[in-house]
């Protein structure tokens, strides 16, 4: 805790950051959120997504999602909206160059995904995120004490908008399964947070000599190796789904990565930190008979 002031003094600077890209850059959003063209195909023989991809992309297509349906053998391809092209033309246009690398490929269906639809699942996933920083608030305050909530959510919502920063930066697309993993992350960090302040609570009951700062400094002493396994065998298990999972998982896992190392920080260094600021002590968590 004596190094909390620079660990926050650099969060604090990378949370502005984000928040500049946020409003400077935007999201680079999805099909599902800004409206476009979906298609199932169909081939004779299980679907080789990486050629498909190719020829998608040959067409103009810079990013575009493919992914299996149901099956190995259909495909279902989601085209961004394209000015003055129908979306008739577009999944016309697609099939002719299917049909050019495998004739025996078949549109299964084709429909509009539009922007009313995009904004309807924009506005959900909002209301999923605010639902899940009031549910996270409420147990935190009756589980322990509203101090540790708060610091529990600014340091929470820390990583979310350091993970939105980043795909506004970089404008990697972001889609519902980004949504999901950020939505995951949350829970994720939450978690991490809820047992250091457990071991606070627990600490000030053993320790009665120490001071606040000693007991924090020995609550995040004490589960560090505990952050190490469960951290590490998660990540190993994202990272395999980064460089393994194809284009499909990509992104999603692309998000896991960042939230799971900025929610180690954020728990470690700034949730405990912000608590000790707001003035929690012993007198908060262990009650006098």
């Amino acid at each position: 805790m004596k190094h909390a002031v620079v660990f926050n003094v650099i969060s604090f600077v990378t949370f502005v950051v984000a928040v500049f890209f946020l409003f400077s850059r935007g999201l680079h959003l999805s099909v599902e959120f800004t409206g476009g063209t979906l298609m199932e195909v169909s081939y004779s023989q299980p679907a080789e997504l990486e050629k498909v991809r190719g020829v998608v992309a040959g067409l103009g297509y810079a990013e575009v999602q493919v992914q299996n349906f149901g099956n190995a053998r259909d495909v279902m391809i989601r085209l961004p909206a394209q000015k003055g092209v129908s979306s008739a033309q577009q999944s016309e246009k697609v099939m002719v160059a299917l049909k050019a690398q495998d004739p025996a490929v078949t549109l299964r269906r084709t429909e509009f995904v539009g922007p009313q639809v995009g904004d309807e699942l924009a506005a959900d996933g909002l209301k999923a995120l605010g639902m899940v920083v009031v549910g996270i608030m409420i147990y935190l305050a009756f589980r322990f004490e509203w101090k540790f909530a708060v610091a529990a959510i600014i340091a929470n919502l820390h990583d979310v908008v350091i993970i939105l920063g980043f795909f506004a930066f970089f404008q990697w697309e972001f889609s519902l399964a980004v949504l999901a993993a950020v939505l995951a992350v949350l829970g994720y960090s939450v978690n991490e947070s809820v047992v250091i302040f457990d071991r606070i609570r627990e600490n000030f009951r053993r320790f009665r000599k120490m001071n606040t700062h000693e007991v924090i400094d020995n609550a995040i002493t004490s589960t560090i190796s505990r952050t190490i396994i469960t951290h590490g065998s998660t990540q190993i298990m994202v990272l395999s789904m980064l460089l393994f999972g194809g284009p499909t998982l990509f992104y999603f896992a692309l998000a896991l990565t960042i939230g799971i190392c900025f929610g180690i920080y954020s728990s470690v260094f700034v949730a405990a930190a912000i608590a000790m600021w707001l003035g929690i002590q012993r007198e908060d968590l262990v009650k006098a008979p």
